[in-house]
């Protein structure tokens, strides 16, 4: 038995922060019924192409392991099956513009009429206040939230990060805290509304920085490298490049092959447990000693110095090598893995990490699979589904029609075209 196995969730996501969510949420066994528009579906399954007439990437990588419903709740016959779909389910998730819901006739009030012990769950842009009602993208949610300022090298502009922190990372936020709702309901009986902003999210994940800000009031930020510089500090936490947040100086180096390779590098951090391994390694055993540099606060200002040193050590090994050296001797180093490297480490594959699906469109394609591992809920991730591929089963075995029905609502407009999985 899976994790969240009997729990029904009403999927009224699309593009990327809403089918995060409920992606996991399915990989942990709830059944996610994903109501699309009839004919033209989840926005990304046409966004960004590379196989013509199939699903794009976009999609197929964010909806595994659900089904499809095309529903127009604009018809009165829509309205009437949404509203036993709310009935039937345990949550309905949706990350619409602010009104959207209401503007559709099912308002929380609504819902609450027809199911008292659903839980609604919602990703917005912004929480209560001034720009609630504001449309929020991936990249606008990591500025609003801090990332950007504090983002990049402090003489360049802020910088968004590859990393989707604005809508999959909100989107693991509210899967948390529907997860919690649920635990909740169990006791109190009751549903509640969930709500993740995407600022909230991002601002979570920068709360080190926050702490920054906070510590900055007070003094420089000593661990900075700007401060070993003799750079003064401004009002608001500055841009720190790839210095280590946690306090331990540290950077990304080059490694043996650096010119031809964009990707040979390796962090390395000089933790202070660490360093007489490290003037070892790097061949300067007499630093262990020397006035200046023998404990953390005397380097501070000799860190581009120390790094350089590391650096024409790093140039001489490759990123692996650098690895299995440092490791044993409990120097924190980590290469900077492409993603073609990742897609093709066999390691990741054995975990289920990253994990080949067939496509009966597209073929065999590579996603990330779930990053979660439970003993007792193991994830065999399922490909995404084809646009209303299980409206004649969702409305037969979860909402009970009859045959005649079923071929009554596909003529009534209220559902898309009749489409079976061997289509």
């Amino acid at each position: 038995m899976k994790a969240l196995e009997g729990v029904k969730i009403l999927d009224f996501t699309h593009v990327q922060s809403g089918p995060t969510c409920t992606q996991l949420l399915a990989w942990f066994g709830a059944d996610v019924i994903k109501v699309e528009r009839p004919g033209v579906g989840d926005a990304t399954r046409k966004q960004l192409v590379d196989v013509p007439g199939a699903d794009s990437l976009y999609f197929t990588m964010l909806n595994h392991n659900k089904r499809s419903i095309e529903l127009n709740p604009k018809t009165e016959k829509g309205k009437q099956i949404l509203t036993r779909l709310v009935e039937e389910c345990d949550v309905l998730v949706e990350n619409f513009a602010p009104g959207a819901l209401d503007r559709m006739g099912f308002s929380w009030e609504r819902i609450q009429e027809i199911n008292p012990k659903m839980i609604l769950a919602s990703v917005k842009g912004f929480g209560p206040g001034n720009y609630e009602n504001c449309k929020v993208y991936e990249n606008v949610a990591q500025c609003a939230g801090g990332s950007a300022s504090t983002t990049g090298f402090r003489d360049g502009p802020p910088l968004v990060t590859g990393a989707q922190i604005g809508d999959s990372g909100t989107g693991l936020h509210l899967a948390l805290g529907i997860v919690a709702a649920l635990y909740q309901r169990e006791t109190s009986g009751r549903g509640q509304k969930v709500l993740a902003p995407m600022q909230d999210g991002v601002l979570n994940l920068c709360r080190v920085k926050l702490r920054d800000q906070q510590r900055l009031e007070r003094g420089p930020l000593k661990e900075y490298s700007q401060f070993g510089e003799g750079v003064e500090f401004g009002d608001a936490v500055p841009r720190a490049g790839n210095d280590s947040g946690g306090g331990q100086p540290g950077r990304i180096l080059k490694c043996k092959g650096w010119e031809d390779d964009p990707n040979a590098y390796t962090y390395f951090i000089t933790q202070a447990a660490s360093w007489e391994n490290i003037c070892d390694v790097i061949g300067k055993p007499e630093w262990k000693t020397r006035e200046g540099y023998a404990t953390p606060p005397e380097r501070l200002d000799k860190l581009n110095e120390i790094f350089e040193r590391i650096e024409d050590w790093t140039k001489t090994k490759t990123k692996y090598e650098a690895m299995d050296i440092c490791n044993p001797l409990n120097i924190p180093v980590g290469p900077i893995l492409s993603m073609k490297e990742i897609a093709e480490d066999e390691g990741l594959r054995k975990t289920g990490t990253v994990v080949d699906v067939e496509h009966p469109e597209r073929g065999n394609y590579l996603t990330v699979g779930c990053p979660i591992k439970m003993s007792d809920s193991p994830v065999d991730v399922v490909r995404s589904p084809l646009l209303g591929e299980h409206t004649h089963e969702i409305l037969s075995t979860v909402l009970g029609y009859s045959e005649a029905e079923v071929q009554e609502i596909f003529g009534s407009g209220a559902v898309g075209e009749m489409r079976t999985a061997a289509e």
